[in-house]
């Protein structure tokens, strides 16, 4: 069954499987350049009149063209256009306003509204928007909607009614026209018509207003949220005071100076000024003064920029004019400087600021002489140690109510914590079984605690063993404790009202001893050496001296000498060493324990000292 033949009932339609071709035909096209409608399935009834008509044609066609109708001029284009096609999508643009009043208001009495004025020359209507203004509360936009507006004559607006700086009257507002589009200066210069020169819109409080409100200050924090923004997606860390801190990093100019206070319970008030030459910062510290009656406070300014005038607002960000900040050519001694209402007289500097204003600004520095008033202070004298305990733990008694414990040195423990050091002493006293003692003296570096045993031989009826507790001991002289550079050979230690003479110390001692000449020099060897050959320059060279020392030994003993042979030679010459030198000088020249040195030896050391 042929589909056509079935009837187009809902449910009886099909798609036909024999179709190929599913495009859809154009509607329209050009033909000799002019947009037309397609006529392809269109079917115009024939009608006699254009039946003869097109006879007629085809029979003039067999004629010769003198027979022929002359086509007419302008025949395809026409010599007087009409407006819709001369002035097809032409438009004239003005720019102008009108006036609205404001009531009950206090900030202003009009309104003035822009408007946009749209004339179209194709069918002489006229269209008018008004461009939006954020927060005005007007709702804007479309104004007047475009169609033909009737004058107040009863004639319709045209082209030739809109001029610059004339007003225009629609619908009972008066429009003042101020300027308009190039397009549209260059249409009426055509027509021969001069618009004249543009207006400005009149000044609008509610403008000023809005630029006041709508004034965006970028924050002081902006650039620092660009920088993370910039090194969070990878980019480099600037630093734009990179090169004031390398050069100025560390150097601080440090002034004192004064106020004077002439308030109720003012006065002389001294204080320490630093100016920190890297970021142009000034910070100011309150001197502590004993018994003045004033409740002191660390800082009597932050470290800051200090402004010469400073401008006081509620919101300081938000302050747009700049100040002026003080420099090291205002910080001079003499001058007066005002910080925040206060005058502050400098007065004086340390040595480094006095060098700095010579070498960088060419300023001698000289401090001015100040009267400083004489302060009382009351006495307060420190007991005696009672002997219970450690003196640093019972001075905290006295100094604060509730005492902390003394402090302990533990770079000094834990570099010394496991040496000890070790002598051999006598005591020297009047009696003379004392002096037959013998006594060990440990010292400990770590905590500078010295503790004494009593070395006694068997049968003797001497009771030996622990002589003085461990502890620190004063020397009564310089009341000062014991450290381990006291503890040599040849000195003594008054310990308890005991005196020790330290004779002898063992190869763990020498060996510390020498492997700190800063604090052991008589132990050092090099040092030994060029101390002996100081002297020689009094005999014009070192050989001299030498040869002199020679000649003050006997030749008879041969190169193997006893070693107070040579320290009587070189006694003649006027050296004189310590027990101590002595001690090192024979530890380092003595092959055995028999106190006899090789001569050759002592020259050659000697000689390239």
């Amino acid at each position: 069954m042929d589909s056509a033949s079935i009837p187009k009932l809902p449910g009886h339609q099909f798609r036909d499987p024999t179709k190929t071709n599913f495009h859809r035909h154009q509607m329209f096209t050009v033909r000799d350049g002019h947009m037309t409608e397609s006529t392809k399935f269109h079917q115009e009834s024939a009608t006699p009149d254009l039946v003869s008509e097109l006879r007629k044609t085809l029979t003039l066609m067999n004629y010769p063209s003198q027979a022929r109708s002359k086509t007419p001029d302008n025949y395809a284009i026409p010599r007087n256009p009409p407006a819709w096609l001369k002035h097809d999508r032409q438009v004239l643009r003005f720019y102008g306003y009108f006036q609205e009043a404001v009531h009950e208001s206090s900030t202003e009495n009009f309104r003035v509204r822009k408007c946009v004025i749209m004339h179209y020359l194709d069918d002489e209507t006229t269209f008018i928007t008004e461009p939006k203004v954020e927060n005005s509360g007007i709702p804007q936009g479309v104004f007047v909607k475009k169609h033909r507006i009737p004058r107040s004559d009863g004639v319709y607006y045209s082209w030739r009614d809109f001029r610059l700086r004339q007003n225009a009257t629609m619908y009972g507002r008066v429009f003042r026209i101020l300027d308009c589009d190039e397009f549209t200066r260059n249409f009426y210069a055509e027509q021969g018509v001069d618009l004249g020169e543009a207006e400005n819109y009149p000044e609008d409080r509610f403008d000023v207003t809005r630029l006041m409100v709508n004034f965006k200050q970028p924050p002081p924090d902006t650039m620092d949220v660009k920088e993370y923004n910039e090194v969070k997606l990878g980019g480099g860390h600037p630093n734009k005071k990179l090169r004031s801190f390398i050069e100025n990093d560390r150097k601080v100019l440090s002034f004192d100076v004064m106020w004077n206070d002439t308030s109720y319970d003012g006065g002389l008030k001294f204080y320490r000024m630093n100016y920190y030459l890297y970021d142009d910062t000034m910070e100011i510290k309150e001197l502590k003064q004993v018994n003045t009656g004033n409740e002191t406070f660390p800082m009597l300014l932050r470290r800051m920029k200090v402004p010469k005038t400073p401008i006081l607002t509620p919101c300081p960000a938000l302050a747009l004019r700049s100040e002026d900040h003080y420099t090291p050519n205002d910080l001079i001694c003499g001058n007066s400087i005002t910080v925040y209402g206060k005058d502050l007289l400098i007065f004086d500097c340390d040595e480094f600021t006095k060098k700095w204003y010579l070498e960088e600004l060419n300023i001698e520095v000289k401090p001015i002489q100040i009267q400083r008033p004489k302060g009382f202070i009351l006495p307060n004298p420190i007991p005696p140690h009672n002997g219970f305990g450690s003196e640093e733990d019972s001075i905290g008694n006295v100094l604060k109510l509730l005492p902390n414990a003394p402090k302990v040195d533990m770079y000094k423990a834990f570099d010394n914590d496991q040496h000890v050091l070790r002598f051999e002493a006598k005591l020297v006293s009047s009696n003379p079984e004392d002096e037959l003692g013998k006594f060990i003296v440990l010292f400990f570096p770590g905590d500078d605690t010295i503790k004494v045993f009593e070395v006694v031989d068997r049968n003797s009826g001497v009771v030996g063993g622990k002589f003085l507790e461990r502890r620190k001991f004063k020397n009564p002289y310089s009341q000062e404790y014991y450290q381990h550079k006291d503890c040599m050979i040849g000195n003594t230690l008054i310990l308890q009202s005991y005196r020790f003479f330290l004779t002898k110390c063992d190869e763990y001692t020498h060996n510390y001893m020498e492997e700190r000449p800063n604090d052991f020099p008589q132990a050092s060897y090099p040092q030994i050496l060029k101390k002996i050959m100081r002297y020689s320059k009094s005999y014009g060279s070192a050989q001299t001296f030498l040869i002199e020392m020679l000649k003050n030994i006997d030749p008879k003993l041969g190169k193997e000498i006893e070693y107070k042979h040579f320290l009587d030679a070189i006694e003649g010459l006027g050296v004189k060493l310590t027990f101590q030198e002595e001690a090192s000088l024979l530890r380092k020249w003595q092959k055995k324990d028999n106190f006899i040195i090789n001569i050759e030896e002592a020259y050659n050391a000697l000689l390239n000292a």
